[in-house]
């Protein structure tokens, strides 16, 4: 799990425990600049901003001013492409027992260098304990904030802004894990905090939050108890001595008393009635295991249940528990859901959160940054930096190795100049490996495991290793190729009569869309057949009708009123955008529709960034009056999408992007490609109408759906309201 903090996206890193040497735990550090620390009962927890250099792909138009025509301009590249060392920002998390504190605190001290603040945001019972101690050791001054303004703060921060922050656990369905979607409206809920004891706070608007009761029975009841029970001093070994115990052998169950279940009262027989019940009546020496699997059932069902009274007396349906207790750990999460679902008979929900520690460390480190300017900040989640749930899996199979491979050479190939490329490549491979690996044996690590969260793993990874555009050179000889093509496009198509150029303005869009370098069935051809070409992409193209196929119902929309406005989510660079996508919307524009065209903000495969398509724009108006009209009377509009990824996330959008849309009455959204129309958004309600267009070129992906590779899909969606005004 990692948080990207920035203007200049960055990462945080997060469960590490101290027993690593302290320089693999605090990245970063030597270029820290805020620090925010909570410290509980029994673990301190922290957070701290750096920065680090990256390099990033940056492109620059040649100028072409003094040249009036295309065949002029013929041999010279559309534009240069550089790369430059950028700042971006990053968040680190880390936890350690408080035991370990001193060592921590002098780590810190003797690599701290370039800070800018001369103070430390403090939260926790520990603020006060070990004031004295941070000020002396670090020479920067404790700020004291109070815990549970800053735990809210935290926990409404990471349900606003973190996708799959949270999480219902179900232990026996299909998926066990069921994250839920970001959304603004989070409130009211109640949280659960469980720490070394436990906090129950209701918390009804962003500062309304009241602190209605607790426990002394928390997660340092069950570390103590623990420890006497099995001479175990360390939580994580008490967690894994619990996840190989059987319950049964030490606590007393409703069929050891009634022989049975006890059915007039609704109690199975299986049902724990006394915790640790047995150990009174039998003669015998229990397992370290057996015992802490009793204990953190005990502690469980009874935190469960206690979240469960106050839920009903307060009328509250949405229970969410932070604190270091959980850890993901699935014993626990069961335990809670089971209890809470019995207590409740299912009306009350048990949710999770991946940050569950950090709350206190985010609220506190917040605090800080709100004496910056907090509208500088943007947020994501960094895969290829978190250490998400890690643990050790089988290795790759050849074709996963392979794949990587692939990318390796890609990767190498865009940086020839830099003799460092390869061993940089190496880095990559092994850490893109690492962390299939572990998804591989722990699916939901950093929340849902989709297609979108693999292909962003793979481009987090490449960042790290400072290949931020492997395409790029492929990218600027494509664009530079279809240029030379597009007023021929253009030409051929005004030739044809009205119905017959709808059909081919989509299949060109469809053709275009075929040369997506992140598809293998597309890669291979590219490499093997440098000639294959727009005309031999619609060759490829299944015949109608097609998989999905909404054409007609597209055309006879046409001959009605024209859009007031179109967003169109482009795709790759190239022949889809140049021969694809401008005389699609060229058409758009003569029939008086405003276009806005949303483009990644950074590299992801070949897709087209918005630096370069406002180059590519600029050069296309030079030739065509039309897209020269509409630029000028700002009919047509070029916006990033706030993406750096070959998917789409529609709740995540760039704040200009929406702005424009909402203020251009936008009511046609078209999405094209693969990754964007079919493995994000297929199944996305809109508002308004909307186009999804791809051509299939993953074999898995054409099964599912029920079709073969170069399968179309051309879903046109009118919402109900919208159809009713027609």
């Amino acid at each position: 799990m990692a948080l990207s903090c920035g203007a200049d996206r960055g990462s945080h890193s997060m469960d590490k425990s101290i027993t690593l040497p302290p320089d693999e735990i605090f990245r970063n550090l030597e270029n820290a600049k805020r620090f925010a620390i909570d410290i509980g009962g029994s673990l301190t927890k922290l957070a701290y901003y750096s920065t680090v250099q990256h390099k990033v792909a940056k492109v620059r138009s040649f100028d072409h001013s003094a040249k009036v025509s295309l065949q002029e301009t013929d041999g010279d590249p559309l534009y240069e492409i550089s790369v430059q060392e950028e700042i971006t920002a990053r968040l680190h998390f880390i936890k350690f027992e408080n035991a370990y504190i001193e060592t921590c605190l002098d780590f810190i001290k003797d690599h701290l260098v370039n800070t800018e603040t001369k103070v430390i945001k403090a939260t926790g019972g520990g603020a006060h304990k070990f004031k004295d101690l941070i000020e002396k050791k670090l020479k920067l001054k404790v700020d004291k904030e109070d815990e549970m303004t800053c735990l809210i703060k935290g926990c409404n921060f990471v349900l606003k802004n973190i996708p799959h922050e949270a999480f219902v656990y179900a232990k026996h369905a299909d998926s066990e894990f069921r994250f839920q979607n970001t959304h603004p409206d989070i409130f009211p809920y109640l949280l659960i905090n469980i720490g070394s004891g436990v906090s129950i706070v209701k918390v009804e608007a962003e500062d309304k939050f009241e602190r209605i009761g607790g426990s002394s029975i928390g997660g340092g009841t069950f570390w103590g108890l623990g420890a006497l029970l099995t001479k175990t001093k360390r939580f994580d070994e008490l967690l894994q001595l619990a996840s190989k115990g059987q319950h049964t052998n030490v606590d007393m169950l409703v069929k050891d008393i009634y022989g049975g279940a006890y059915g007039s009262l609704g109690l199975t027989g299986d049902l724990i009635a006394s915790s640790f019940g047995k150990s009174a009546t039998t003669d015998k020496e229990f397992s370290k295991e057996d015992m802490a699997k009793s204990l953190l059932h005990m502690i469980s069902n009874d935190i469960g249940q206690l979240a469960c009274l106050y839920a009903k007396l307060h009328n509250l349906t949405r229970v969410y528990f932070g604190g270091f207790f959980i850890r993901g750990h699935p014993v626990t999460m069961h335990t809670i859901t089971y209890s809470i679902n019995f207590f409740t008979k299912g009306e009350v929900q048990a949710l999770f959160l991946r940050h569950e520690g950090y709350l206190g460390a985010i609220g506190a480190f917040l605090k800080g940054a709100e004496e910056d300017n907090p509208n500088q900040y943007s947020w994501g989640e960094n895969y290829a930096g978190s250490s998400g749930l890690m643990s050790v899996s089988p290795e790759l199979n050849p074709v996963q190795r392979a794949r990587s491979g692939t990318v390796v050479k890609r990767a190498i190939a865009s940086q020839k100049d830099q003799p460092e490329a390869v061993e940089r490549g190496e880095k990559f491979r092994q850490k893109y490996r690492h962390k299939l690996q572990t998804l591989r044996h722990q699916p939901f690590a950093y929340g849902s495991l989709t297609v979108r969260s693999l292909l962003d793993t793979r481009e987090h990874c490449l960042n790290e290793f400072n290949f931020p555009d492997p395409y790029s050179k492929i990218k600027q000889k494509e664009n530079d190729m279809a240029l030379k093509y597009y007023l021929k496009v253009v030409k051929s198509v005004e030739e044809l009569s009205w119905e017959q150029r709808q059909f081919t303005l989509v299949k060109g869009l469809l053709a275009g869309n075929v040369f997506d370098w992140g598809a293998k069935a597309v890669s291979d051809v590219l490499e093997s057949d440098p000639e294959f070409g727009f005309e031999q992409a619609k060759q490829q193209l299944q015949e109608r009708p097609w998989l999905v196929d909404a054409y007609n119902q597209w055309l006879e929309r046409l001959k009605g009123p024209p859009h007031k406005c179109a967003l169109f989510f482009v795709d790759n660079s190239g022949i889809d955008i140049i021969l694809g996508v401008f005389p699609f919307i060229r058409e758009l524009l003569i029939r008086g529709t405003e276009v806005v065209l949303a483009s990644n903000s950074g590299p992801a495969l070949n897709d087209v960034t918005n630096s370069e398509l406002q180059i590519l724009t600029e050069r296309i108006a030079a030739m065509d009056p039309v897209i020269h009209t509409a630029l000028k009377e700002d009919r047509l509009a070029l916006v990033q999408n706030g993406s750096s990824s070959p998917c789409l996330d529609l709740s995540r959008l760039d704040k200009v992007l929406a702005t424009v849309v909402r203020e251009r009455g936008t009511d046609l959204v078209i999405i094209e490609g693969m990754g964007r129309a079919i493995h994000t958004n297929y199944y996305a309600m809109l508002s308004c109408e909307s186009l999804k267009l791809a051509v299939i070129k993953n074999s898995w992906l054409a099964e599912r759906l029920g079709g073969k590779i170069f399968s179309v899909v051309f879903k046109y969606e009118v919402p109900s309201k919208v159809q009713e005004q027609h």
